[in-house]
């Protein structure tokens, strides 16, 4: 990275970007394309280690390619603010994000889909909610297990 002074590495101010932003820029393989969508996530933080839960349909597009291939890339990005100069060279972009890759992998077992429901619901609201089959049997739930990933911020 050739900007160091934007590179963040304490935990927990990449939690707080976690925390901030509120969609999960997800790259998956498709072929010789890339696929990127745009989509809501939860997370945990655990023992040093990051993993991401989203949910989605049963089936399409998103399915087919992470049961083709798991390996994706993915970036959350908040604090968008344009930064104005008198030159057109001293514009910019101000903005806080997370970017990393991992092994994607859908759900199947009903404590795992309760576990990532939870934490994909925390993301957006601190109430509780209750799981059952029929609500688990609706949706895809996804598990990205992060491998590595880096923060940047500029203010």
């Amino acid at each position: 990275m050739s900007r160091q002074d934007r590179l963040v590495t304490d935990q927990e101010a990449l939690i707080r970007i976690i925390d901030r932003c509120q969609v999960i820029h997800l790259g998956m393989h498709d072929g010789e394309e890339i696929y990127v969508i745009p989509m809501n996530y939860g997370y945990t933080w655990e023992e040093g280690r990051l993993t991401f839960y989203l949910h989605g349909a049963l089936d399409g597009k998103k399915v087919d390619l992470l049961r083709e291939n798991g390996n994706i890339g993915f970036v959350v990005d908040c604090d968008h603010e344009l930064i104005e100069g008198r030159l057109p060279c001293q514009f910019g972009f101000k903005f806080a994000s997370v970017a990393g890759k991992g092994t994607a992998e859908i759900l199947q077992e009903p404590e795992d889909k309760i576990y990532a429901m939870q934490h994909l619901m925390r993301q957006f609201s601190e109430r509780e909610f209750e799981w059952n089959e029929r609500l688990l049997s609706i949706v895809t739930l996804i598990r990205i297990r992060v491998e590595e990933f880096t923060g940047r911020v500029r203010d």
